[in-house]
């Protein structure tokens, strides 16, 4: 069955604070070396026959000229969930005027590299050392992630949604 996405409202908070703990052990998501409270970030929940399946959390640039996805998690692998999010998160940036969309992953996120490059995102920069960095602030941080890689940068894929770009 198709995931049904729609806006996150004040009635999910429980279920995005429980996604946000499971899937990144904190409520506060460190990107390009700044910190988001992501249970506070607007967005959109995925859900399965009613039942929660997947989040996406944005957060808008000062200015409105582009749009960072700060977490994107689904709780039904190869279930279209991810994707769908992605696509909604993509469809509110171009309505609110954004040109980009962006989003970050660290070096050891293979899974979620191929993942957004299949979805037509691409790789614009390394951001080589960031993760060494915030672990100066947040030093419980852990060295080792996925397939036992040492976490130590963030890659950053872009999409550009006006007609002129990309």
């Amino acid at each position: 069955m198709a995931p049904v996405i729609r806006p996150i409202e004040p009635r999910d908070l429980p279920e995005i604070q429980a996604e946000l703990e499971t899937h990144w052990h904190s409520t506060q998501i460190w990107s390009l070396g700044r910190m988001h409270q992501a249970d506070a970030l607007p967005g959109f929940v995925a859900e399965v026959n009613g039942a929660f399946a997947g989040l996406v959390t944005l957060n808008m640039d000062p200015g409105g000229w582009q749009c960072e996805v700060i977490t994107l998690s689904s709780r039904m692998p190869a279930g279209g969930v991810g994707a769908a999010l992605l696509a909604a998160a993509e469809r509110h940036a171009r309505a609110a005027g954004c040109r980009r969309i962006f989003l970050t992953t660290t070096n050891d996120n293979t899974h979620a590299m191929r993942f957004y490059q299949r979805q037509g995102w691409c790789f614009c920069t390394l951001h080589k050392g960031i993760v060494d960095r915030v672990r100066t602030v947040i030093t419980d941080l852990p060295l080792l992630g996925f397939h036992g890689i040492q976490v130590r940068d963030e890659i950053e894929f872009e999409r550009w949604l006006a007609d002129s770009a990309n």
